[in-house]
């Protein structure tokens, strides 16, 4: 019997860890959906009419690829050229998760 509650311990375990990878990865993709995507397009390519007209960047640009996570972190709580600032409309796990999803994007 030991053995069967063992067992189903560890597989509570292993569920409850793939449920909050899974959850983590998919909350980064749903804000960029929410907030992001309208300039950044559904690829991070910037093919939509907004970020045609706005001129961003694409994901795969030189210039995009060279920040570093702080900075595009910042980038995206701040502000920076035409782009808004979200630090009064996400919150900073929010904002990083964005950050990762829009860099899982470039690969």
């Amino acid at each position: 019997m030991s053995k069967t509650i063992r067992s189903f311990a560890i597989m509570a375990i292993f569920v409850s860890i793939t449920w909050a990878a899974g959850f983590a990865q998919s909350s980064g993709e749903a804000v960029y959906k929410a907030k992001c995507q309208n300039c950044h397009g559904v690829t991070g390519m910037a093919d939509t009419a907004v970020g045609k007209a706005l001129k961003v960047k694409p994901v795969s640009d030189p210039a995009v690829l060279k920040f570093t996570n702080a900075a595009m972190i910042d980038a995206t709580r701040n502000g920076m050229g035409k782009m808004q600032s979200f630090k009064d409309k996400l919150t900073d796990a929010e904002i990083r998760a964005a950050v990762a999803y829009f860099r899982s994007l470039a690969k």
